[in-house]
């Protein structure tokens, strides 16, 4: 049987409705999974197997301190190699999440405020021009998810075609949180 232009707009209408039903009722009978109580501290979610948290809720009126891009510290200004100027991806990780570390401390923060980073990894040529994601993922566990500091950032890891200074193979954004008991001015 075919159907005609009316026969389509009334079987997309019902078929429409259906589904707008079906989402309210789902909406109606599944309950909030978080509560909406207040929050004073942010709060971490995600598996906790997982090194990094998959989300994070910060409480209203959190004060944020937020880096620009961080870059790594020179190792050796007469080194011949990138690797020699500012070593691999690993100790490049190292040098700019310790250069973050210093940035927070004159904010009266540490890294167990961090709650958000945004990594950019470029490639590494002796890695045959791949990103050191590895690399990355253990200079990360030397300062996150560990004894001294159980925190587990939010965070975003992304490959780029390379970054202002072709010597550097990773650049991190951060965001902090102030604790609420936190002086303000």
């Amino acid at each position: 049987m075919k159907m005609t232009g009316k026969m389509k707009v009334i079987a997309g209408a019902v078929i429409i409705s259906c589904l707008a039903a079906t989402a309210s009722v789902y909406a109606a009978v599944t309950p909030n999974k978080y509560p909406l109580a207040p929050i004073h501290e942010p709060e971490f979610y995600g598996n906790p197997s997982s090194s990094i948290s998959s989300a994070v809720a910060m409480p209203a009126g959190a004060a944020t301190f937020e880096t620009s891009g961080t870059v790594p510290s020179v190792i050796n200004k007469d080194g011949k190699t990138i690797y020699e100027r500012y070593g691999n991806t690993e100790t490049q990780g190292l040098s700019v999440l310790k250069n973050i570390e210093t940035l927070l401390k004159e904010q009266g923060l540490s890294m167990k405020d961090v709650t958000y980073l945004r990594v950019y990894i470029a490639p590494d040529a002796a890695k045959d021009g791949k990103f050191d994601f590895d690399g990355w993922n253990k200079a990360y566990a030397k300062y996150f998810n560990t004894k001294e500091n159980p925190t587990k950032t939010a965070r975003s890891t992304v490959g780029v075609g390379g970054l202002v200074n072709s010597d550097w193979l990773i650049e991190i954004e951060a965001v902090a949180t102030y604790p609420s008991n936190h002086k303000k001015d």
